[in-house]
């Protein structure tokens, strides 16, 4: 038997929401979806992702929602956290942390397990992913052998350095974070499914989401600024898995991009 997944990569804000709003239906039933995960860290202006959000999608027929280093950027997202376990952020942030770093959501075809991961290669000094991966199995042992692992990071070398870590232990690791899709997706040879970045859910005029004026503004004068979420050109990035149930292995994967870039000169 096996167990049909789709993960919707980074939604950044009110465009994310609406392609997702606008997409995920037809997805759920072109691939008979038992379970849909999102990253939501960006839902909420491009920061955090608060009650609304995690409603509106919850309603679209998600189940659990992922976070990352922007779930901590709203006081309204980490009150949420303390609320819904659906809505899990990075287990490896020090104890104490609201949240929880993993979900086991019941299917139709049996358990799956979520975990969120973040990296430290270029981000905060939190604790080892690695290890905390090891305890996250630990705790799961006997209760599901699908396990996907949502690693929020920046280098591709953590990442792929995790998979293989991990590989033949988990179903899946989907690399996110970093808002740009890799083409990379493929099956580890112990059976587990891979991809580096899944890509990002919003508008890609843009710089990773927000408007380019004030990202273009932070590189020129090296001071902060107000970010906010740009509008145009969106699409939604994604990923199928086909895992089997008994084994927990990975068996078919692939990458969802929609609509496809344009990939030819606009005539003037």
């Amino acid at each position: 038997m096996n167990i049909n997944i789709l993960f919707i990569g980074d939604i950044v804000g009110q465009p994310g929401l609406d392609i997702v709003q606008m997409w995920l239906p037809g997805l759920q039933k072109k691939y008979r979806a038992d379970l849909t995960i999102v990253n939501g860290e960006n839902a909420s202006d491009g920061k955090g992702c608060t009650e609304k959000e995690a409603k509106a999608l919850f309603d679209l027929g998600v189940d659990v929602i992922t976070g990352g280093n922007h779930t901590w950027d709203k006081h309204q997202s980490q009150e949420y956290l303390r609320k819904d376990n659906r809505v899990i952020r990075p287990l490896n942030y020090p104890k104490g942390t609201y949240g929880n770093g993993y979900y086991i959501a019941d299917t139709n075809k049996g358990k799956v397990a979520v975990i969120n991961l973040q990296g430290r290669a270029f981000m905060a000094p939190i604790d080892c992913p690695f290890r905390t991966s090891e305890w996250a199995l630990s705790k799961l042992e006997g209760t599901t052998k699908v396990i996907i692992v949502d690693f929020h990071a920046e280098a591709t070398a953590e990442k792929l350095a995790m998979a293989n870590f991990l590989d033949g232990k988990i179903s899946a690791l989907i690399g996110t974070h970093t808002h740009i899709q890799t083409a990379d997706e493929r099956i580890f040879p112990n059976g587990t499914g891979y991809i580096t970045d899944c890509g990002m859910t919003g508008p890609y005029d843009s710089v990773i989401g927000m408007k380019t004026d004030a990202a273009i503004n932070r590189f020129l004068y090296q001071t902060p600024q107000k970010y906010q979420v740009a509008k145009d050109n969106v699409h939604l990035c994604g990923l199928f898995l086909k895992v089997d149930a008994d084994t927990g292995k990975t068996i078919e994967i692939e990458r969802i991009l929609i609509p496809e870039f344009n990939k030819t000169v606009p005539a003037n």
